[in-house]
């Protein structure tokens, strides 16, 4: 009996040795299996799963950042993109956003080295029961898979076969990848670059770009409930959207805020009570590239910095530049103001003036037959068109007069209507355009520049791109040359019309504004050039040459191609309001002209400087030619009748002020350029082609089209106490005894007596 029950014993545990001795081999068997299953994974076997990214990679994680530009008091002015995203450091990120993130995402975060066992084990028994507690990755898995493993080209073989196969291949890589980075990145870093690469809907990539979008605020400026929302879209960033599903995301904000008050954040009910009854309050504003205050200056010099990142093998759209610019981004709002201001005003006087006519007319002015078939012609649309249908096909006619829902521009907002391409044409060519820039003489930098009207509509920018005749605002050129020359300003001319002799035995006397040739009266050149007296101007052409001046308007700074003809002293060679106001800087900097500039640095993505940009200066003329010239601009203000003697006396009252204004033939082109110790300004008006403008000469001119922008401006920036731009004296030459008082010169008895070489 014994015997018998020995061998049960010993039957039963040898049955029991090899159930252990199985397990062992089974378990060892899947410890061996995952791990030969991990490294081919991560080898990449046979090319099934894919490659990993490189060590380097990880450790320094790259994303395609978007590159700031900053204005000189620190504020955005854009971003250059390709996916609008911008980088904070752990310092920029609020407390409240930080920790509403960790309680409602990865609540042990801190107490896991990238993989969470227990979060894993919820998501197991989530799957099993049908009843989803939450995920099983952590913060860090999810900054990998952000980073790397939805990288479609680092997929294999396998993820051809069935999404799922793909899916669980990648998480396999997000574990080694988790791993990784816990070991090279602090706590806080990990933190910083997960907000920094998590998609928020609406084209907004990381935190401090969706703060921008939603709320209008930086990140460090956020509320519990603003980081509620932004933390709530994480998990799906569509579904949770509050502009398109405010519901949804209202629902979700307040279960973020219901973890918040379980876990002990929150800790007063009452409190938590009052938050969840709270709206969610959007300030929405789409971070694309026709928002912002300076769009039209962020495309003009896009080019210019394309080409600069080229030889140092960096993309302007993805190394996370930061741009630092010579703008005021108070200045630059001030000057986008003004220009708004007045061009809505402008607008609604053309309109009235034109009312049911079509505004573009000949020389004559005779309306242009045939003028919008021929400008829809020369249009992207039309050519699309010719390139599927065919120049001669009924097709192309049809379609672009097939009319369809469109969003079109007008100064009280957009408006939705239904539109043709030809109706789009006919309504837009109807608008006047402008441009508007301001500098400091001294230094070269630009503090505002705002190329047109509304750059979502109206992309051309009026400031350096677009040149148009400059009519009188050239003649401080060709008085410039007469000053070098030895001329003073108090010096006298007849107000009466030379004669030039042209080719083929024409001859041609150029006329006043007025039209007249001429009163007769003796003017001093100071007082011509305050009433823009054509009669006088084209005197001196005659007596310095045409050559002289074309040299002497390339050495202030005008850098477009100048026609050495009698003409040339009328402005009649186009030009760009850049170029003039560079010009007139020279003037007011004592005859240093300073190449305006805009870029005052640029640094990398870690703040490190790149380059240092500094002013191109060099000498144009004497100071002594340029304050005469200075004096010469005052007596737009000063002399009776002048362009600019009736400014507020807010402007004039303790200030010195020199102005031009200019307007072109039957008023295509009015400017007016404004200049004090320590701005040059100036801005320019006109149809979008010259052959659009008003009938009426006086209603077109430079003075009433142009200079309201620049009081606009100027009465703004005084206002603003805060800003260094105060009112002020021009600087004197070095030289003393440089006094200018034409009361005391007395008219020559006769014109023919003048020679400039004993002028002084």
């Amino acid at each position: 009996m014994l015997q018998k029950l020995n061998r049960i014993l010993l039957k039963e545990h040898a049955w029991f040795q090899r159930t252990i001795k199985v397990v062992w081999i089974l378990l060892l068997s899947v410890v061996i299996g995952v791990l030969l299953y991990l490294y081919s994974v991560r080898i990449d076997l046979f090319g099934l799963f894919g490659g990993m990214p490189s060590l380097r990679a990880i450790e320094n994680p790259e994303n395609d950042l978007s590159s700031d530009l900053i204005s000189a008091d620190g504020a955005s002015l854009g971003r250059y993109f390709l996916y609008n995203r911008s980088q904070v450091t752990y310092d920029q990120l609020p407390a409240v956003l930080v920790n509403t993130l960790l309680i409602s995402e990865d609540h042990r975060f801190h107490h896991h080295s990238g993989l969470d066992f227990w979060a894993f084990l919820r998501a197991i028994y989530g799957v099993v029961t049908f009843n989803a507690q939450g995920g099983g990755s952590t913060l860090t898995q999810q900054l990998a898979k952000n980073l790397f493993t939805l990288n479609p080209q680092l997929d294999g073989s396998l993820a051809t076969l069935h999404p799922l196969a793909r899916r669980i291949v990648q998480k396999n890589k997000e574990w080694m990848i988790s791993i990784h980075l816990e070991r090279n990145f602090t706590k806080e870093e990990i933190i910083a670059m997960y907000l920094n690469t998590c998609s928020f809907s609406n084209g907004a990539y990381g935190i401090k770009v969706a703060a921008e979008t939603y709320f209008s605020k930086q990140p460090a400026q956020l509320n519990i409930q603003e980081s509620a929302v932004l933390v709530g879209m994480l998990q799906n960033p569509s579904l949770f959207n509050p502009r398109r599903r405010p519901k949804n995301a209202l629902s979700k904000r307040n279960e973020v805020l219901a973890k918040l008050y379980q876990h002990g954040y929150i800790k007063a009910k009452t409190s938590y009570d009052s938050i969840l009854r709270l709206p969610i309050e959007l300030k929405f504003s789409r971070q694309d590239q026709n928002v912002g205050i300076a769009t039209y200056f962020r495309t003009a010099i896009e080019n210019e910095l394309k080409r600069w990142c080229k030889i140092r093998g960096l993309s302007l759209h993805e190394a996370g530049l930061k741009i630092h610019t010579t703008i005021d981004s108070r200045l630059q709002r001030y000057a986008v103001q003004a220009l708004e201001e007045n061009m809505s005003m402008q607008q609604e006087t053309f309109d009235n003036h034109w009312k049911n006519e079509n505004p573009w007319m000949d020389p004559d002015g005779n309306e242009l037959e045939g003028f919008l078939d021929s400008r829809i012609k020369q249009s992207e649309t039309y050519r699309n068109l010719v390139n599927k249908y065919g120049a001669d096909n009924d097709s192309v006619d049809l379609m672009l007069n097939l009319k369809k829902p469109m969003t079109i521009f007008t100064w009280k907002g957009d408006l939705d209507t239904l539109f043709s391409a030809i109706d789009s044409l006919d309504y837009y060519k109807r608008f006047l355009q402008a441009g508007f820039m301001s500098m400091n003489p001294q230094t070269g930098a630009v503090k505002a520049w705002v190329g047109g009207i509304n750059y979502k509509y109206f992309k051309y920018d009026h400031v350096r791109q677009g040149t148009r005749q400059p009519g009188s605002t050239f003649k401080p050129f060709v008085y410039g040359m007469a000053m070098e020359a030895g001329y003073s300003p108090c010096l006298k001319f007849q107000d009466i019309s030379p004669t030039f002799k042209l080719t083929g035995g024409r001859t041609w006397s150029p006329p006043n504004a007025g039209g007249d040739r001429g009163t007769g009266e003796w003017l001093s050149l100071r007082r011509a050039l305050a009433l823009s007296k054509n009669t006088i101007t084209a005197q001196i052409l005659q007596k310095v040459g045409a050559e002289n001046i074309v040299d002497f308007a390339k050495r202030a700074g005008i850098k477009s191609h100048l026609d050495a003809v009698p003409a040339l002293c009328l402005g009649v060679n186009n030009v760009s309001l850049y170029e003039l106001l560079g010009g007139y800087s020279t003037f007011v900097n004592l005859g240093m002209h300073t190449e305006p500039f805009y870029i005052s640095r640029i640094e990398d993505k870690n703040g490190n400087v790149l380059e240092n940009f500094v002013p191109r200066t060099r000498q144009a003329m004497s100071e002594q030619t340029a304050f005469k010239m200075v004096y010469m601009l005052m007596g737009g203000v000063e002399e009776e009748g002048g362009n600019s003697t009736t400014l507020p006396e807010d402007l004039k009252s303790d200030n010195e002020i020199g102005a031009k204004t200019g307007t072109t033939n039957n008023a295509s082109d009015g400017w007016y350029i404004g200049v004090t110790h320590n701005l040059v300004s100036g801005g320019w008006v006109g149809g979008d082609e010259p052959s659009i403008h008003y009938r009426e000469w006086a209603l077109g001119q430079g003075g009433r089209t142009a200079r309201p922008i620049w009081e606009k401006y100027m009465l703004k920036v005084y206002a603003d106490k805060t800003l260094p731009y105060k009112k002020g004296e021009f600087r004197r030459p070095s030289a003393s005894d440089m006094m200018i008082d034409c009361q005391s010169i007395e008219e020559p008895e006769n014109e023919g007596s003048f020679n400039p070489n004993d002028q002084h």
